[in-house]
C-alpha cells in the first residue's frame, strides 16, 4: 500500500514536463545566451546606456506649453487616422472573415480569404505605411490605408477562428427553419461571436491609437511627424508634452473601451457606469419570475 501511494503521489506531480520538452527549454536557453553574445552586449554599455538615459531623462522636465496649437492638431490628426482606419478595417474583416470560416464556406472561398488576411499581417504598420506614402505621398490618407490593412490583419485573424469554434448545432436549427444564409449569419453565428467581437474591435481602436503616432515618423500624419521632428530640433521638453498627451489619450481609449464593453455586453446604461456597478443582461428563462 504505501508504495501505491508513493506511486501515485510520484504521478500526479504537477507541472510535469516529458523529456522532450525539457531538452526543448534547454536548447532554448542555449540559444539565448549564444545570441546575447553575438549582439554585442556588455555590462560597461549597459552602465553607460543608463548614465544616459538618466541624462535623457533630466531634459524632458518640465514640459513644454508653447506650442500647443502644434500639438493638438498633430493629436486631432492621430484620432481620425485612428478611427477612420478602425472602422474600415472593422467593415472590411466581417465578410473576410466570414469567407476565411472553413466551418461555414467551402475551401475555394476559405483560401483566398485567409491568404488576404495572412498577407495583411505579414509586414509591420511601419512598413506598410511607408510603402503607402510612397503610393499615395506624405500625409494621413497614407496612415489611414496602412492602419486599415493592419486592422484586417488583426480582426480577420481573430473573427475568422471565433466562428470556427461556435456551436453548429444552432446554425443547423436555423437553417432547418428554411432561413436564408444572411438569417442563419444573423440569427445563429452573430449571437455567439458578437461579444469577441467588441472586445476585438475595442482593441483594435486601442491599437490603432499607439500605431498612428508610429507610422506618423515615416510621413503618414498624425502625431509621430511632429514628435520625430521635435527630437531633431533637441526640442525635450516639447517631446515630453507629446510624450504625456499621448499617453493620457490611450488611457482615455481605455476607459473610453470599457465603457463601449460594458453598454454593449452588460447592457449598462450611463448611470450605472458612473457608479461603477454595470449589471449584465439575464438571459436565462424564468429568471424573471
Amino acid at each position: 500500500m504505501a508504495n501505491v501511494g508513493a506511486h501515485a503521489k510520484t504521478d500526479s506531480v504537477p507541472f510535469a514536463l516529458s523529456w522532450k520538452a525539457r531538452a526543448g527549454g534547454i536548447l532554448v536557453v542555449i540559444y539565448a545566451i549564444y545570441a546575447s553574445t553575438q549582439l554585442g552586449f556588455s555590462w560597461s554599455r549597459f552602465q553607460s546606456g543608463i548614465d544616459l538615459g538618466a541624462r535623457f531623462l533630466s531634459r524632458l522636465f518640465p514640459p513644454s506649453i508653447e506650442r500647443l496649437d502644434v500639438l493638438w492638431q498633430g493629436i486631432a490628426e492621430s484620432l481620425e487616422i485612428a478611427v477612420l482606419a478602425s472602422t474600415l478595417g472593422i467593415l472590411l474583416s466581417l465578410p473576410i472573415s466570414l469567407l476565411g470560416a472553413r466551418n461555414l464556406m467551402p475551401a475555394w472561398a476559405t483560401w483566398p480569404s485567409r491568404a488576404i488576411v495572412a498577407l495583411c499581417r505579414a509586414l509591420h504598420p511601419v512598413i506598410v505605411a511607408i510603402i503607402f506614402v510612397k503610393a499615395v505621398g506624405f500625409g494621413a490618407l497614407a496612415g489611414v490605408l496602412a492602419l486599415t490593412v493592419a486592422s484586417i490583419g488583426f480582426i480577420g485573424k481573430l473573427f475568422t477562428e471565433a466562428i470556427e469554434e461556435i456551436s453548429l448545432k444552432q446554425v443547423e436549427a436555423v437553417r432547418a427553419s428554411g432561413a436564408s444564409f444572411a438569417n442563419v449569419i444573423v440569427f445563429a453565428v452573430m449571437p455567439q461571436v458578437f461579444a469577441r467581437f467588441v472586445g476585438f474591435s475595442t482593441y483594435q481602436l486601442d491599437s490603432n491609437l499607439r500605431n498612428s503616432t508610429m507610422v506618423g515618423i515615416v510621413g503618414a500624419g498624425g502625431i509621430g511627424g511632429t514628435l520625430f521632428s521635435a527630437f531633431q530640433r533637441f526640442d525635450y521638453d516639447f517631446v515630453c508634452t507629446i510624450l504625456l498627451t499621448i499617453i493620457a489619450i490611450i488611457m482615455a481609449g481605455e476607459i473610453l473601451a470599457r465603457m463601449v464593453r460594458a453598454i454593449l455586453l452588460d447592457n449598462a446604461s450611463i448611470s450605472d457606469l458612473l457608479r461603477r456597478k454595470p449589471q449584465r443582461l439575464k438571459d436565462e428563462p424564468g429568471e424573471d419570475a
